[in-house]
């Protein structure tokens, strides 16, 4: 069912951030700090991959990820919602269902055997597809799925995640420049802003994570190893 109501962008930033709070999806530690996926240092983590097991929460996100891609995308926008393998495919169904669309998944590479696909589901040529992550770092990893779908003779210009870093300015070019549009629910601020004001964490752990996002290259070389 499609949700007629229409938080502000701002409200619907700051219930974001206090949901995966709430369910201890976010992390901060500046002294022992993560290491990412590209193998840089982080003070922060965030799982959003755990929503998926909180129904309140995960529905009232779904809702708002739905109202925010048809308030600035369109009421009509799409033909397919397409999840990216694994975390974006529970979220692109909940999606899907709410816009009363097809769903489909695009694997990360094609899985070697029978038809070689990388699109599950039924995509045509000419459908506008909404692609749906659980979340963007800097915006790479959308562009090969971006590009699998665009292999069918699909359109895709548009991709929405729960959560956004934010703090790397290249990540928005990234995607403008292959043609695609970013829609989000919040980012890292958002999150240290409702984090500061719940108490969530000590003072010292949220001005390590300030100074990260303020300058966060600067900060991964600094506590980079070697």
């Amino acid at each position: 069912m499609i949700p007629s109501t229409f938080p502000p962008r701002d409200e619907i930033a700051r219930l974001t951030a206090r949901m995966l709070l709430e369910i201890q999806a976010v992390h901060f530690n500046a002294r022992e700090p993560f290491t990412l996926a590209s193998g840089l240092p982080s003070p922060t983590y965030i799982d959003c991959r755990k929503l998926i097991s909180y129904p309140r929460i995960r529905s009232t996100l779904m809702d708002f990820l739905t109202v925010t891609v048809m308030r600035n995308a369109g009421f009509e926008a799409f033909d397919n919602i397409a999840g990216g393998e694994t975390a974006g495919i529970p979220f692109a169904a909940l999606v899907a269902e709410r816009m009363g669309l097809p769903m489909t998944y695009v694997r990360k590479k094609p899985k070697g055997y029978g038809r070689n696909a990388r699109i599950e589901g039924a995509m045509s040529e000419g459908q506008r597809v909404l692609l749906v992550e659980d979340l963007t770092t800097d915006g790479g990893s959308k562009l090969s799925f971006v590009d699998a779908i665009r292999d069918t003779g699909a359109t895709c210009a548009h991709t929405a995640v729960i959560f956004y870093y934010g703090i790397f300015p290249e990540t928005e070019k990234t995607l403008g420049d292959h043609g695609v549009t970013l829609h989000h629910l919040c980012t890292w601020r958002d999150v240290l802003a409702e984090a500061r004001a719940q108490g969530a964490f000590d003072a010292e752990t949220l001005a390590g994570v300030e100074s990260f996002l303020d300058d966060p290259r600067t900060w991964q070389n600094a506590h980079s190893a070697g």
